[in-house]
């Protein structure tokens, strides 16, 4: 069988961009982004995004399309990375799916459709929505582990508005998040995913989270942050923005929920780039979890990957 899509992912730091890049080259293809924070505009620094030197002339849809105090959903990513996929294989080239997000891969190699979902009961939701602000997250948490224990293993206690939708969606449907999924499948197969992640030794990989954030510091990431802010509180005096500053998931974008907390006076600098060297690292070890469970990913060194041949 031909590859009709290639995905390369894996932990953050993994070197999965420059890898993609060297593959899209080999293979003529163009790269669609799978990564949630490189979504929105001005957040470049942060979010590791290439610039135009490092993509090398090569292609890469689904960057800078969201302004940074816009929520946007798994099920627009779906969407938008159909669309875009459709289009790079009716012009004859390679779509590689390139990122570190696993919810949205998953949703793109499981063929999963959310436009298909339940409502979700909104006297369920409200008595939620109660329980969190008399408990707090962690006890919310809890509560889906009980309910929805796989659901829970993959959503961050931090991500209270994710936690609430998938315990509020056990409630309202009486299914897991498991059964949901597997029932929404029911759309034909659209394309044929062959799925690598850069297998990269720990001690390695967190070597590289921690020299990163030092050359993102030296880049620029602090005067980043500062803009983006700014730009959230002029879009709220023009009314164009619902808070005064990023929206709820763009706040997930590690490296700038911990500066602001340092510009609003809450922590020192040093504190803050060690929180963000250890959301990184955190954030490295979930996603392993996340893509070891997943029986459609072959593991693979980053030398190896750069070296894989296909039959396209």
């Amino acid at each position: 069988m031909s590859v009709k899509a290639l995905v390369i992912t894996g932990p953050t730091a993994s070197g999965k961009t420059s890898a993609a890049i060297a593959l899209a080259h080999r293979f003529n293809g163009e790269i669609v982004s799978a990564d949630s924070m490189q979504i929105y505009k001005y957040m470049d620094i942060g979010t590791a995004k290439p610039d135009e030197e490092e993509k090398e002339g090569i292609p890469h849809h689904m960057l800078d399309i969201v302004e940074p105090w816009e929520e946007y959903s798994v099920a627009q990513y779906a969407d938008d990375a159909r669309k875009c996929i459709r289009d790079i294989l009716k012009r004859g080239k390679l779509p590689i799916i390139t990122g570190g997000t696993g919810l949205y891969i998953n949703t793109l190699v499981e063929n999963i459709e959310y436009s298909a979902a339940p409502e979700m009961n909104p006297e369920i939701l409200a008595e939620i929505e109660y329980y969190y602000a008399q408990n707090g997250a962690e006890a919310l948490h809890f509560l889906l582990e009980n309910e929805d224990s796989e659901a829970a293993e993959q959503i961050h206690f931090n991500n209270v508005k994710r936690v609430m939708r998938a315990l509020g969606m056990k409630r309202s449907t009486g299914m897991t998040l498991a059964q949901r999924n597997a029932a929404s499948k029911s759309r034909p197969k659209e394309f044929d995913f062959t799925v690598y992640a850069v297998d990269t030794p720990r001690d390695k990989l967190y070597n590289r989270i921690n020299l990163r954030v030092d050359k993102m510091l030296e880049a620029g990431l602090l005067d980043e942050v500062k803009k983006v802010v700014d730009l959230c509180q002029k879009a709220y005096e023009q009314g164009a923005a619902h808070e005064k500053t990023l929206s709820k998931t763009a706040l997930q974008a590690i490296g700038y929920k911990e500066f602001i907390d340092y510009f609003d006076g809450k922590c020192d600098l040093e504190t803050a780039v060690e929180r963000v060297k250890q959301g990184s690292r955190n954030y490295a070890k979930r996603q392993l979890t996340w893509f070891r469970k997943a029986p459609w990913v072959n593991w693979i060194g980053l030398e190896e990957l750069t070296k894989i041949e296909l039959e396209v």
